[in-house]
């Protein structure tokens, strides 16, 4: 770690230019090239470069030097550097003062993953111009804080009267597609078409690559596929990334075959050489359809022809789509190739695909085993997955165990939510929430819908309900909770009458779940589109886009 506060800096003075403004300025531009550089050494120079200039006679003003060295600082993500410089800061009474340190502070401290830091920091600067709060926004999409960036969005439209350029709205687009927020995003893409739009035609936004790059990965997470494919379409110029993006949009909402097809209109017609993305793209399209033989040519392609190396994302595909298809001896041989360590994601892919298959309770304790060893934030998963081969297998004593270890390590049940966007607002619901003020007509819809499935003969699916709910009876109240169907209910209440309902869910959609949204579709007449952990399910007349195969 440097020190770079005045303060602490060494007798010997290791650089000293010659005094005056003429050799200040220069200092200044030197600085300044250092920092733009986007090189690692050469940013590492601009710090030493800083320090060395503090100890001059004349050193450059300070409020000019530390947004440079900031910069160079936040493209390091060298916090230890940056609270020393901001300390410098405090100290000359430039921060939270000075704008344009501030704002420097503010992407020095979102570089580095801290936007609770940057919030403070912002909260605190008397004048925010644009650029605090483009910084502002930009430091919670970066941590995917989506809803909170919406709102902080929200409230410079409200409180202020600055308005929003174009990386505003480039910001609001990610949090958009982080969201599912799909009218937000309309309006931000409005938004573009007014600020860079020129005559009015919407030519310069067109003409944009990067726009709409952004615009084709919004309306796809926000699954609005048709829009997605509008944006793509149009574009009169595309890059890797216009072609990366569009594959895995078409893979994401199971049209596995186009996903496939457009990958080979890019290698074969347009003659572009795919790069690692578009490999996890096409074999993610590969692994959502089950398409194995195509996924062994796409891996062999992209080793052999393209002199690719396979990543953690590559091998957890191959591995993901060759257990699921019941080849996991296969995918064993995939893992025990690897040129990197498995995660916790591969060994959860073999254990679903061994509690699936049926492949021996041998087996499937050894790949529950192997997943715990690997550190990662979703190990309850594991856990539940191993309780559930326990029960089928009527091992209750081991069911029982498995909950103790849970116990007693402190491993809780990822909690799931459910969002929907309704007029501009995201409404997020929990399992067997009463928080919304719409809470009452809420359950009163749900029952409605459970009137009309049980007519319709459905039987509840207990086989994924929770460990704790031990009765039947239990277990069908408990999934009848879960926050989907809230969100189902809600948009029921909400949405404009054949209109679809979009939701996004954090966790994967459990089978029980699955088998009702297909049921509510066709009663209901409508369409609903749940962007899960995994990918998307476009429910309607009784079907799902994934073929029941997820």
């Amino acid at each position: 770690m440097l020190s770079l506060a005045a303060s602490s800096l060494p007798s010997t003075r290791t650089h000293r230019p010659d005094a005056g403004s003429h050799s200040s300025s220069s200092s200044v531009r030197l600085l300044r090239s250092l920092a733009r550089s986007r090189r690692a050494d050469l940013a590492h120079r601009a710090l030493l470069l800083f320090r060395s200039l503090q100890s001059t006679p004349s050193p450059p003003p300070p409020h000019v030097s530390l947004p440079a060295v900031l910069s160079a600082a936040a493209f390091l993500s060298a916090l230890p550097e940056g609270r020393q410089l901001h300390a410098l800061a405090a100290k000359l009474g430039l921060a939270p003062s000075h704008t344009v340190v501030a704002n420097s502070l503010l992407h020095l401290y979102s570089s580095c993953g801290l936007p609770g830091a940057a919030l403070d920091l912002f909260r605190r600067i008397p004048d925010r111009s644009l650029v605090s709060w483009n910084t502002a926004v930009d430091a919670l999409v970066g941590n995917g804080d989506h809803l909170a960036a919406l709102d902080l969005f929200r409230e410079m439209q409200r409180d202020t009267e600055l308005a929003p350029d174009a990386y505003t709205v480039q910001s609001v687009l990610g949090a958009c597609a982080g969201a599912g927020a799909l009218s937000l995003g309309v309006y931000a893409h409005a938004l573009l078409l007014r600020e860079l739009g020129g005559d009015g035609d919407g030519e310069a936004v067109s003409r944009d690559m990067l726009i709409n790059n952004s615009l084709v990965d919004l309306y796809g997470k926000c699954g609005a596929l048709e829009l997605a494919q509008q944006v793509f379409d149009r574009m009169p110029a595309r890059d890797l990334a216009s072609w990366n993006v569009m594959i895995l949009t078409l893979a994401n909402h199971g049209r596995v075959c186009e996903s496939v097809e457009l990958f080979d209109r890019m290698t074969q017609v347009e003659k572009m050489a795919p790069n690692a993305i578009t490999f996890v793209a096409v074999l993610s399209a590969c692994n959502h359809g089950g398409l194995v033989e195509e996924g062994r040519r796409y891996f062999a392609m992209m080793v052999d022809q393209y002199r690719i190396k396979p990543r953690i994302e590559h091998y957890g595909c191959m591995v993901d789509l060759l257990a699921r298809a019941g080849f996991i001896e296969e995918a064993l041989d995939i893992v025990a190739g690897m040129n990197c360590r498995p995660d916790a994601i591969i060994w959860r892919s073999l254990l679903d695909a061994c509690c699936k298959k049926n492949a021996g309770l041998e087996l499937t304790e050894a790949m529950a085993k192997l997943a715990l060893e690997v550190p990662d934030d979703a190990v309850s998963g594991v856990y539940v997955l191993l309780s559930r081969v326990y029960a089928s297998a009527q091992r209750w004593n081991d069911v029982g165990m498995v909950r103790r270890l849970m116990v007693e390590e402190g491993v809780k049940k990822e909690p799931g939510f459910s969002s929907i966007e309704m007029d501009g607002l995201v409404h997020q619901f929990v399992a067997g929430d009463t928080s919304h003020p719409q809470s009452e007509a809420i359950y009163e819809k749900l029952d409605e819908i459970q009137l009309k499935l049980t007519s319709a003969g459905y039987k509840p699916d207990l086989s994924e309900a929770p460990l704790v709910a031990s009765i039947d009876n239990a277990k069908g109240a408990a999934l009848r909770l879960h926050s989907e169907r809230l969100a189902i209910s809600f948009g029921l209440l909400n949405a404009t009458p054949g209109a679809p309902i979009r939701i996004l869910k954090n966790l994967r959609v459990c089978k029980d779940c699955h088998t009702i949204s297909k049921l509510i579709s066709k009663l209901y007449g409508l369409e609903i589109i749940v962007r899960d952990r995994i990918r998307f399910h476009h429910f309607k007349d009784g079907s799902c886009s994934c073929k029941d195969y997820w």
